[in-house]
């Protein structure tokens, strides 16, 4: 057990917090908060909890006044802890002065506490609102977030409470207790509910004139100052944010703090994810994907009809400037998106590792939507008795069921389309980046010679 103090009111006041430990499987018994750090309200804390959890063995304290009297100046007291413990048949150990290392364990919970907690919110509306805070917080601390001390499994699922019998020393007593309201055993649940704090949140911000917002303390956000003074709604989940503007999503990156700090700060409970999640992470923080995963990114088309990639300049039609395109990129060929249909494709071989290296990248969970129909110039072609034709200087086997049949080849950037009517009945990958020069099919000839 140990004191730590840092919860700060709007009114200027500071408070403390009684803190404990379970030194097994640092499961926090009593996060308590005090307005004055005496020894009765320690004593409240870790006698409610003995009714909580049970009786402990042993309990280990620093050598603060609340927890001995064996340094009271000038002559040694007995003060209400000891008594507690001794009554209790509770075994009292306390560490060499000046050795906050053998507590440890309740050192480092708070650092924790305070990094994720204390330092964020900084003021707290009133005392209620700080121990709700400080609760939810605990809450996760126990049953969500793995600790490495226990190979990665929460501090729940190692805890048991006390099989002693409750303390028979005397409780002080509370404004509800001397109304009749006694305090009642409670038993651990080690599967609790913990769809709330995993649950996806959102909420609003206002954008800046420089086009960066904060997230976390350690996390900000650059959508440009063009997007200054609009509202725009951060969605996030454990992997992912999206930053979502008027129903269109402008931008997702990987998640980098707890849900449950975001909640403490107002973040609301959201609905379904927007957009695909961000790239995935191992746990050496590299990213995790198949050598053939395909990923997205997102680029606008400056007023040249030219948008950037890597450091080099791609080009589009006229009619995308200004607009917003999805880049997808398989290793072998990379294709431009918009408004859901495929405006163009280049071949542009790339590995994973650059891939994922893309500012702004996430994987692609969608197949390429087709082109438009009238998108790709077009010829025509009349199929031979071989069922072999040539379009723009490249072979293309249509096959003899087809001869004598008039088609239309589209051909597209990477490939080549042929359709019998609306039917397509062959693809074939370009491999020549010759000019299609011949859009009409030779004439049909009669055996005498004449055309049809």
């Amino acid at each position: 057990m140990d004191l730590v103090g840092g919860v700060f009111l709007a009114g200027g006041r500071e408070c403390k917090l009684v803190t404990g430990i379970d030194d097994h499987a640092r499961y926090v018994v009593i996060a308590q908060v005090v307005v004055r750090p005496t020894g009765r309200a320690v004593v409240e804390a870790f006698t409610a909890v003995m009714h909580r959890y049970g009786v402990p063995s042993e309990v280990l304290t620093d050598n603060g006044e609340q927890f001995t009297g064996r340094f009271t100046r000038p002559f040694p007291a007995g003060v209400l802890f000891e008594r507690v413990c001794r009554e209790s048949g509770i075994g009292q150990h306390l560490t060499k002065r000046r050795a906050p290392t053998t507590t440890g364990k309740i050192e480092r919970f708070h650092k924790t506490l305070r990094t994720e907690l204390l330092d964020e919110v900084k003021v707290f509306v009133t005392l209620d609102a700080a121990q709700e805070a400080i609760d939810n917080w605990v809450h996760s601390y126990s049953y969500i977030r793995p600790h490495q001390a226990l190979d990665m499994a929460t501090p729940a699922s190692h805890f048991r409470p006390s099989t002693a019998q409750q303390s028979t020393a005397p409780i002080p007593t509370t404004p509800k207790q001397a109304a009749g309201k006694e305090l009642s055993p409670i038993i651990v649940d080690h599967e609790p509910t913990v769809d709330v704090w995993l649950a996806a949140v959102e909420w609003e911000v206002t954008v800046p004139a420089f086009g960066l917002f904060k997230i976390a303390q350690a996390q900000s956000v650059w959508v440009g100052p063009a997007f200054a003074g609009r509202i725009v709604t951060v969605w996030a989940d454990q992997r992912s944010i999206h930053i979502i503007l008027d129903r269109h999503q402008v931008k997702t990156l990987p998640q980098a703090e707890h849900l449950h700090q975001l909640r403490l700060r107002g973040a609301r409970t959201a609905g379904p994810a927007p957009s695909a999640p961000a790239l995935p992470f191992d746990s050496s923080g590299r990213h995790r994907l198949p050598p053939n995963a395909t990923v997205e990114v997102d680029r606008i088309v400056n007023r040249d009809g030219i948008f950037r990639l890597r450091n080099q300049d791609w080009t589009v039609d006229a009619h995308l400037i200004g607009e917003r395109i999805t880049l997808r990129l398989d290793g072998h060929v990379m294709h431009a998106i918009a408004d859901n249909a495929l405006v163009k494709s280049w071949p542009y071989s790339i590995t994973l590792d650059q891939r994922l290296k893309i500012r702004g990248a996430r994987q692609a969970i969608t197949p390429v939507p087709p082109a438009p129909p009238d998108h790709a110039p077009r010829s025509e072609r009349r199929v031979p008795t071989d069922g072999v034709i040539m379009v723009a200087t490249q072979r293309l086997r249509v096959g003899r069921a087809h001869a004598g049949k008039l088609v239309t080849v589209y051909a597209e950037d990477t490939h080549f389309r042929i359709l019998d009517g609306d039917k397509e009945i062959a693809v074939h990958p370009r491999t020549s980046n010759a000019p299609l020069t011949r859009f009409k099919a030779w004439p049909k000839r009669q055996s005498n010679g004449t055309d049809l």
